[in-house]
């Protein structure tokens, strides 16, 4: 059973920072674009020159219409002259902003000043292991711990970020995933953000690395179940699409991994991904109106992936997995989508069944799957509903948040055999909050709520 961490898209402090004083920046240029003129002047006192970027002519061709881009040169990242010029921008910013740089400061100070910055996520349940990330006081990066079955266990950290990132001046942990059998830690790193992560692996046992790296990848892992296969996307060079699917078998370099699926289709992006029930390895290809999924049972990484239903233009299907059944949500003959089901050996459209039908009032947006409960996110008039249906009673009810307007999603569930949904609610008048909702007694636990916190 695959035990992960998913962090993209978390952002740790020190980024925050950045976004911080990007904020600023943006404040300011507002600012100085309503007094332009009076600025202008200024910058003609103190005789700054505005860079100006060289102009070489570029045709571009596609869908038979040519037109001319003059500065697609500045695509070159590693031109020195792009550099030069990008250096040039950032000094003449620096020098026309100068004279406001107590006034950034008091921004950066007001943002930074209302982040929590001793602070901890909640601890989740997976494969006998409670997993959250925390922060420290003064420390810029998250640290990734687990205890082992009970949160009263000693506090293991797998991962410290910030004995990590010294040296880098930037630093991007993304995509942490343990093995099957706990015992090895997959996780990918940015350290020039770009998006392109090298993924490496950790002995947990030990705390040595492996000497294994994966590099050009999107930073994602999905483990087979014999606890040393693992498949990773790579990206384009130039688009970072992830357009191919690769295995690697650890102990081995990775140039002599398998290729096992390559998307042509530039209007396809891809990822690897194992179903909750971690019984099936699953490649998605998603493009903005068709999809198309792969499966492979997990005990048998060598075999070849199935294509679950091939894809059609403007056919949109999402698949996962639990007690020998796959349930698809699907816009199929349904523009707000509806849920369907199949067997795990029949899994063309035409042997679906319909579970839950189409309505023109509701969008289905998602799903939950537990051993005896599948949650529906769907939106109605605009706001979030989680509809419960409990299969052992054959019934449903619409789980009560309280108020009028709100946001509500599912946070990590990574259990199957249990009647807890673990959700995150937001409105107007209460701040973000974790909940336990139990769906055989109807009752939800607040686990933690965000503190709105007031500069000193």
């Amino acid at each position: 059973m695959l035990t992960g961490i998913s962090v993209g898209g978390n952002v740790n402090l020190r980024n925050y920072k950045i976004y911080a004083q990007s904020m600023c920046a943006v404040a300011l240029c507002i600012f100085f674009a309503a007094a332009m003129p009076a600025y202008a002047e200024e910058s003609t006192e103190h005789h700054i020159k505005a860079p100006v970027a060289d102009k070489i002519k570029k045709e571009l061709t596609i869908h038979s219409d040519t037109r001319i881009d003059y500065y697609y040169w500045l695509n070159e990242r590693d031109n020195p002259e792009v550099i030069k010029y990008l250096t040039a921008e950032n000094e003449y910013t620096t020098a026309m902003l100068k004279d406001t740089e107590p006034l950034q400061k008091k921004l950066y100070d007001e943002i930074v000043g209302r982040i929590k910055q001793t602070d901890m996520e909640v601890p989740y349940l997976e494969n006998g292991y409670y997993y959250y990330k925390r922060f420290e006081k003064g420390k810029e990066y998250p640290i990734y711990c687990r205890k082992k079955g009970s949160l009263k266990a000693r506090e293991e950290i797998i991962l410290n970020v910030n004995k990590m990132a010294q040296g880098y001046d930037y630093y991007n942990v993304s995509d942490v995933y343990v093995s099957p059998n706990n015992t090895i830690l997959a996780y990918g790193v940015d350290t020039v953000s770009r998006r392109k992560y090298t993924i490496y692996f950790k002995n947990l046992t030990t705390g040595k690395l492996l000497k294994d790296a994966l590099v050009n990848t999107s930073g994602n892992t999905a483990w087979a179940n014999d606890n040393k296969t693992v498949f990773y996307e790579i990206k384009d060079e130039v688009t970072l699409r992830p357009f191919k699917i690769y295995r690697h078998v650890l102990g081995t370099d990775q140039s002599t991994d398998k290729l096992v699926f390559h998307e042509k289709d530039e209007a396809y992006n891809i990822m690897v991904f194992k179903t909750r029930s971690q019984k099936y390895l699953i490649i998605a290809a998603d493009s903005t109106l068709s999809t198309e999924y792969r499966f492979l049972d997990a005990s048998t990484p060598d075999k070849e992936f199935i294509i679950f239903q091939p894809r059609e233009k403007e056919l949109e299907y999402h698949i996962d997995h639990v007690n020998d059944t796959f349930y698809i949500r699907t816009n199929l003959n349904a523009k707000n989508f509806r849920l369907m089901k199949t067997s795990v050996t029949s899994t063309g459209k035409d042997n679906w069944i319909e579970v839950v039908p189409h309505r023109d009032d509701v969008l289905l947006d998602g799903f939950e799957l537990f051993n005896n409960f599948i949650v529906l996110d769907e939106m109605k008039d605009g706001l979030k509903q989680f509809r419960v249906m409990d299969l052992a009673k054959d019934m449903d009810y619409y789980i009560d948040f309280g108020e009028e307007t709100y946001m509500a999603y599912f946070d990590e569930n990574r259990v199957m055999d249990t009647n807890v949904l673990r959700f995150v609610y937001s409105s107007l008048t209460t701040p973000e909050s974790t909940y336990d909702y139990d769906m055989s007694m109807h009752k939800k636990i607040l686990l933690k709520r965000e503190e709105v916190t007031r500069r000193i």
